[in-house]
């Protein structure tokens, strides 16, 4: 109504009309305050995205960000790590935590809508009606995004309903268009789950061997958009991510320490990738982790009733949530710093509130973001438009016989098979590594190790170990230090392969075959015996008598370290001497186990040692 005759009258003053001058102030005063209005609700929706968006930043990029601000606040010196004594405030307070992790589903469309998932492509590319909530659109559920859903179920144990539904939640933000969020609240699709962790996983001292952590639920639910700020005060809203499928994985509050909690996020992310049911993990932020922290006086028996109480499991204290952990490191970081800040409220004579907090990498304390939200806040309610989800047990039963080897299995047979023989923590890396593409070259390394070394019985015993150290530590180690991602291209499985079998025949030296590795992970594109060959690699073995000289020699010439071997039981000391004794030595003359043994056998320890 205002409008109108608020532009009538400022055309009229352009042509030269009359005005009444009363009028007009009072126009351009009430435009005026229009603008101020709008300046203001503008600025408090800045203030308010600038505190609540959520949005995933990379760990490297928290890692380089908190790099450079330690820089410029105190210079380039790395900080003193934290002294490793246990805090004894903790044998009063007992730590609590629950876990709940979204993990971006492996899916072509999203979960109502036939878009694609590509959320790489230019913004806003792949939106269809409903992800924008375009009036009289409504959701259409995609049959396939179930599946990997249902592998995660079944692999983390869980028992798969025969019917779910959704559900809505509201609540209103920028970058959910419909003002509610479809998921899963009364009827999951999953129930009842369990994960084992053992402490070859990272778990605390304290827990022992292992431990068996409880899952509530898995439940399907949408993405929201990607908010992109473009400072000072704009906010840019990518739909493509608009509901994409995800996965909540809520864990019950079984968990009483960071290390153990973050344990539990990584074999849940190890599992889920193997499976082939996620996109990507924690590093590239297609796994996300909210942790529900609380503390209570251990051995006191007050606080035992429903308000206490969460599925079963009593006796807890009041819970804060921390939002949207981007790493491991950052799930333990926070819970300690959240732990500390409550157990210091509570002997300051304080109560805890319940209210969504915050944390970055680097910070000592949590931030609060907004008091927490009930159930009644969202006001739940089945979604009229969307039918019940019915589920065969004929698919589960299909999906559970095809399920791949879970990492677990994998690393045990790992261990113990006489064909490969790895340590568990060799095991653990290496079926964590890469997508399993790691993994997959190893094996392949291996098998072409035992049909080419089939003559030698005695090799063979050897080979899964050797061919271990040599993709993890050796190759592994080229690509970290050229920054590049994995790839079996640089140096194939069968150039590897050709490498080891020289040096384990006592072709070349161990030197030699790390130069051979080198060369021709740059781009060398000669065959491993082509190399040997024409840059006269093969191995020279030298006499004993020139082992003792060179020997002699270097111990002469290391009065200290032979002191520290001998007065103090330094024996570790031996392998610097190894090093230095073949990096003395002519290319391809001198193996490390020989000089390695001359060297104990001048200083008077036994070979066993």
């Amino acid at each position: 109504m205002f409008s109108r005759p608020s532009s009538s009258l400022i055309r009229g003053t352009a042509q030269g009309r009359y005005v009444c001058q009363a009028c007009l102030r009072d126009v351009r005063t009430r435009r005026q305050l229009v603008a101020n209005a709008q300046s203001l609700r503008l600025q408090s929706r800045a203030l308010q995205t600038t505190t609540a968006t959520e949005e995933v930043t990379p760990y490297r990029k928290q890692l380089k960000d908190e790099a450079k601000r330690q820089k410029l606040e105190g210079g380039s010196k790395p900080a003193k790590k934290k002294s490793k004594a246990k805090d004894s405030r903790l044998e009063k307070w007992e730590l609590t935590v629950g876990i709940e992790i979204h993990a971006e589903l492996n899916t072509a469309r999203k979960l109502f809508s036939s878009a694609a998932t590509a959320s790489s492509d230019a913004p806003n590319s792949h939106v269809a009606l409903f992800d924008v909530a375009f009036p009289g659109s409504q959701p259409h559920f995609q049959r396939e995004t179930l599946l990997p859903a249902l592998r995660a179920a079944i692999a983390l144990n869980c028992t798969v309903q025969p019917k779910s539904s959704f559900d809505r939640k509201h609540y209103f933000y920028q970058d959910q268009p419909n003002g509610y969020q479809i998921t899963q609240y009364y009827e999951p699709f999953a129930k009842d789950g369990h994960i084992t962790l053992f402490d070859h996983d990272g778990i605390a001292p304290e827990d022992g061997k292992s431990i068996t952590i409880g899952i509530k639920q898995i439940q399907m639910e949408q993405d929201t958009a990607k908010t992109i700020q473009a400072p000072p005060s704009t906010h840019l809203l990518d739909f493509n991510r608009v509901s994409h499928p995800l996965i909540e994985i809520i864990t019950l509050p079984h968990i009483h320490h960071p290390s153990t909690a973050a344990a539990c996020v990584r074999k849940i992310q190890t599992i889920l990738k193997t499976i082939d049911a996620v996109t990507a993990g924690m590093e590239l932020g297609g796994l996300r982790a909210d942790v529900n922290v609380s503390v209570r006086e251990r051995h006191n028996t007050t606080g035992t009733g429903p308000e206490n109480s969460y599925y079963g499991v009593t006796g807890l204290g009041q819970r804060t949530e921390i939002k949207n952990l981007s790493s491991f490191k950052a799930v333990e970081d926070a819970i300690v710093a959240e732990r500390d800040r409550q157990i210091d409220v509570l002997e300051g004579g304080g109560i805890i509130e319940g209210e969504t907090r915050g944390w970055t990498l680097g910070s000592k304390e949590t931030r609060k973001l907004r008091g927490k939200e009930g159930e009644i806040d969202y006001r739940y309610m089945p979604d009229p438009d969307l039918g019940p989800v019915i589920i065969g047990e004929d698919l589960v039963q299909a999906l559970r016989n095809t399920l791949p080897k879970l990492p677990d299995d994998i690393a045990s047979k790992l261990v113990s098979s006489a064909e490969y023989g790895l340590t568990m923590k060799d095991a653990k890396t290496m079926v964590a590594l890469d997508d399993g593409e790691r993994l997959d070259y190893y094996l392949d390394v291996v098998q072409l190790l035992h049909k080419d070394l089939e003559d030698d019985k005695a090799l063979q015993g050897s080979v899964g170990r050797v061919a271990g150290n040599w993709v993890l530590h050796d190759l592994g180690g080229l690509f970290t230090t050229s920054e590049e991602v994995w790839s079996d291209m640089k140096v194939t499985s069968q150039s590897l392969a050709s490498i080891i079998s020289q040096l384990l025949r006592r072709h070349i030296t161990g030197r030699t075959a790390k130069l051979l590795l080198a060369t021709i992970f740059h781009g060398d594109q000669r065959t491993v015996r082509q190399i040997i060959e024409e840059e006269n690699m093969t191995l020279r073995p030298m006499s004993r008598e020139d082992y003792l000289a060179a020997a002699n020699t270097l111990l002469s010439d290391n009065p200290d370290v032979v002191q520290a071997i001998k007065e103090k039981g330094q024996h570790g000391k031996i392998m610097f001497l190894v090093g230095q004794m073949v990096r003395r030595s002519e290319e391809g003359t001198m193996e490390a186990k020989t000089a390695e043994s001359i060297l104990k056998e001048l200083l008077d320890i036994p070979n066993g040692e």
